[in-house]
């Protein structure tokens, strides 16, 4: 399928994205940025920003739409993964800090801990940043849903990824009512932490299955949401159904604000952490 001419995106100098790159790399750490083949890594390292991956480079899952690798971790977890993680959002000047990880259901608490040392090491570096942290679903244990929200995130995102119906190929180790559960869990628990999410089109879902899911997220207790286009990473992965127009993107904003979202974050190259920055304030 030949993309449309809304979906070319002009290349980013390598010269402006070297900063960023050298601080990663310096720092031993991961991006989901590289690791997942975004389309907006050039501008958003141009930008000076970056998210940063926690818990390894290989996720336990094998979801169709995504670029990361998956397979058994080559290594235990790093106790020293958050201090580093810290020290180079501090070294790249970062006002607002996104982490995310590979899933890791290979451990008793699904890497939970290690997300809420990040967070405290962060507000220690970093005491006047926001952090933002997304992550798995911890296979729905509570524990380790409130061990990352009891230290305090700015704003904890889980994402969907797609509508219901879709679930046994888009996401089959996951599920959609255990997903609505989690983001439910934290809008009721913890009121002072702003709850975000976000899902792809163009797998195929039609317009009533997104509405019905952006109605599902309002009730979770979703503040903000992410609707970006799905873009096949590899032969290997799902293949695109759909290259949604802008205008499409447009309307779900527009339909998710009526339902009383604060924020719908919606186009083509939108990604759960692209501008997070900026969407957070404008919340």
């Amino acid at each position: 399928m030949i993309k449309p001419i809304w979906l070319k995106k002009p290349s980013t100098p390598l010269a402006a994205t070297t900063k960023v790159r050298g601080a990663i790399s310096l720092a031993g750490l991961n991006t989901v940025c590289s690791s997942a083949r975004c389309p907006n890594m050039g501008e958003c390292f141009s930008r000076g920003t970056a998210t940063f991956m926690i818990l390894g480079d290989r996720c336990s899952r094998d979801c169709g739409f995504c670029a990361v690798p998956h397979g058994p971790q080559k290594g235990v977890v790093d106790p020293d993964e958050p201090a580093r993680v810290a020290a180079a959002a501090r070294g790249m000047g970062l006002g607002h800090v996104v982490v995310t990880s590979v899933t890791r259901d290979d451990l008793p608490d699904g890497g939970a801990g290690i997300f809420a040392e990040t967070i405290r090491a962060l507000r220690q570096a970093l005491p006047g940043a926001m952090v933002e942290v997304l992550t798995p679903d911890f296979k729905g244990d509570h524990a380790a849903i409130d061990t990352v929200a009891d230290a305090g995130p700015d704003v904890f995102n889980h994402n969907m990824e797609t509508v219901r119906e879709l679930y046994s190929v888009v996401r089959p180790q996951a599920r959609y009512d255990r997903s609505l559960e989690f983001l439910s869990r934290i809008s009721e628990r913890y009121p002072g932490i702003v709850v975000k999410s976000g899902f792809m089109v163009g797998l195929g879902e039609s317009r009533e299955r997104v509405v019905q899911l952006l109605s599902d997220l309002h009730k979770a207790g979703c503040r903000m949401i992410t609707i970006g286009q799905y873009l096949r990473p590899s032969r290997n992965h799902l293949p695109v159904v759909e290259y949604v127009r802008p205008e499409v993107f447009d309307e779900y904003a527009r339909l998710g604000h009526e339902m009383g979202i604060e924020k719908v974050f919606a186009g083509p190259f939108v990604r759960s952490s692209y501008m997070a920055d900026e969407v957070f304030n404008k919340c």
